[in-house]
């Protein structure tokens, strides 16, 4: 019996080893994962350093910023600038442009309403678009299983497939990057990503262009045991701006404090 048990599981445990079925998985849960994400409120910081021609910082600032629904949409309050609290003056600018925002939105019709929630969420599904292409676009290999904080993870390292032609514009770079993926074991959620361009990537037609060797280091985190968000994205980049000016930049945002929004309540105050 425990033999024919073997044979009848087997299929399934091959699956899961496969690393291409492993990706597939993390993307289809991802998508899941998302409609549970919209009811999280966050802090957000992001640190902006502008490094010189051997990498050292020229300059960095710092913005901290308060991100909650407001009338079924996000929202984004500053609430400090480099570490430290606004100043009264723009305390109180904030404090205006969030009175206002409450009422204008308190004042629209059903169907502003709906057509407002419905961009925001439009917004949100097209910054993961390129994700259902992600199996079909790249070679994987697992190449081992390791220990995060999250838990234990699948290593899988993808590179582009030769001839793959993306799908949609969102994924118009897929064929020149090379990624790494850890893959939560138990659930499938993706913990983290490390992304390397293999070659210059344009935006905007020719208006910015990414340098071969950019990197971007996305991870996430486990809360409140039911949804998976972001916590740190890291971007190393140098680039060109309008084919004249050339900048390497470091940008980390880090994301924290996250709460879950109650669906009937309401912001009312910016202190």
């Amino acid at each position: 019996m425990r033999f024919f048990a073997l044979i009848v599981c087997l299929p399934a445990i091959l699956g899961a080893q496969d690393p291409r079925e492993i990706v597939r998985r993390s993307v289809e849960i991802d998508r899941k994962n998302l409609d549970i994400a919209r009811n999280y409120t966050y802090l957000e910081r992001r640190e902006d350093r502008e490094l010189d021609g051997s990498g050292k910082v020229k300059n960095t600032e710092v913005q901290t910023s308060d991100v909650t629904l407001l009338e079924g949409s996000s929202y984004r309050r500053l609430v400090a600038r480099n570490d430290r609290p606004l100043s009264s003056k723009e305390q109180q600018k904030e404090e205006d442009k969030l009175r206002k925002s409450i009422e204008e939105r308190r004042a629209e019709t059903a169907e502003q309403r709906a057509r407002r929630i419905a961009d925001w969420e439009r917004r949100r599904q097209r910054q993961r678009d390129p994700l259902k292409e992600l199996p079909d676009a790249f070679d994987f290999r697992l190449v081992g299983e390791e220990a995060l904080a999250s838990g234990e993870v699948y290593v899988i390292d993808a590179m582009p497939k030769p001839g793959y032609k993306p799908q949609t514009p969102s994924a118009a770079y897929f064929p020149k990057v090379k990624a790494r993926l850890w893959i939560d074991k138990d659930d499938y959620h993706w913990a983290k990503v490390e992304l390397e361009t293999l070659d210059t990537i344009s935006f905007g037609g020719f208006l910015v262009r990414l340098a071969k060797g950019t990197r971007l280091i996305v991870e996430q985190a486990h809360v409140n045991q039911e949804v998976w968000l972001l916590k740190s994205l890291t971007l190393q980049a140098s680039a060109r701006v309008a084919l004249i000016m050339n900048v390497r930049r470091e940008i980390i945002v880090t994301l924290s404090d996250y709460k879950k929004f109650q669906v009937d309540s309401r912001v009312v105050s910016a202190q």
